[in-house]
């Protein structure tokens, strides 16, 4: 899969593990890290289906997100970078044919 950053300053912090660690914590920058190597894996997004953690579509205000759980109530977020983004017949994403995802970052969705 093809990785883009929102900024700069992400791609940064996500390719440093000294900046994943100041920033997250040890345990949330190896979640962060296996998401990442998760993600550089897969060809499509399909193929995240079955990785740890629950990966799902945003509604509402972060339609077009998906979210992928790590520890608590923080989540790993990010965007098909495909364009135009691929899309079944029902109006949703088509993960099989999705290859390039923008990283936005690690929030609190709930908040």
């Amino acid at each position: 899969m093809d990785i883009q950053f929102k900024t700069e300053k992400i791609e940064a912090e996500y390719n440093s593990s000294k900046l994943l660690l100041k920033k997250h914590g040890e345990a949330r920058a190896k979640l962060i890290r296996r998401r990442l190597d998760a993600l550089r894996a897969a060809v499509v997004l399909e193929d995240m289906r079955n990785t740890a953690g629950r990966l799902h579509e945003l509604k509402g205000d972060r339609k077009g997100q998906f979210s992928l759980d790590l520890d608590g109530p923080y989540r790993f977020l990010f965007l098909a970078a495909n364009e135009p983004v691929p899309l079944r017949e029902d109006g949703g994403m088509d993960w099989s044919r999705i290859t390039a995802v923008t990283i936005l970052g690690i929030e609190d969705t709930h908040d």
